[in-house]
């Protein structure tokens, strides 16, 4: 087994946000969770599509995502589904995050989030949210890479 490949899962993709958004550069980041949120990710119950990233005070904060209560635990000690929840960012990353954000008006999005030997990571992207025509160009692109691919297949 290759080192790149050993230990690594994908837990949850955000399909919708490479539609929404033009992809410029993407992070790596680990995430502060408690115990409850580790299983409850393990068991593949998170849901990225809403959420979005922040740098405050210094800190990159992933914002509304979903991640249910875990099941085998009692009510008293389970966690809030949509509580924010810190990124562990290097400190010249998050430098970097806050002048492209800030000054380019660009958006922090989670890709997908995986377990890499281990510890839950999350891919942040650096965005710019397309237009309606963007969208519309991306979809005849792929309708026309699946023509050709039917056409090259028949051949």
């Amino acid at each position: 087994m290759s080192e790149k490949s050993e230990g690594y899962k994908v837990i949850t993709d955000n399909r919708q946000a490479r539609f929404l958004y033009e992809i410029l550069d993407t992070y790596e980041a680990g995430i502060e969770l408690t115990g409850t949120e580790v299983k409850s990710i393990r068991a593949g119950k998170v849901n990225l599509q809403d959420g979005y990233a922040l740098i405050r005070d210094g800190q990159a904060w992933l914002i509304n995502v979903h991640i249910s209560p875990y099941t085998s635990s009692g009510q008293y000690f389970n966690h809030e589904p949509r509580r924010t929840r810190r990124l562990l960012l290097h400190n010249d990353e998050i430098r970097k995050l806050i002048g492209r954000v800030e000054q380019q008006g660009l958006t922090l999005v989670p890709l997908k989030m995986y377990l890499k030997r281990g510890w839950v990571k999350v891919s942040i992207a650096v965005g710019r949210g397309k237009k309606l025509h963007d969208k519309r160009e991306d979809i005849k692109r792929r309708q026309d890479q699946r023509d050709m691919q039917r056409a090259m297949k028949n051949y």
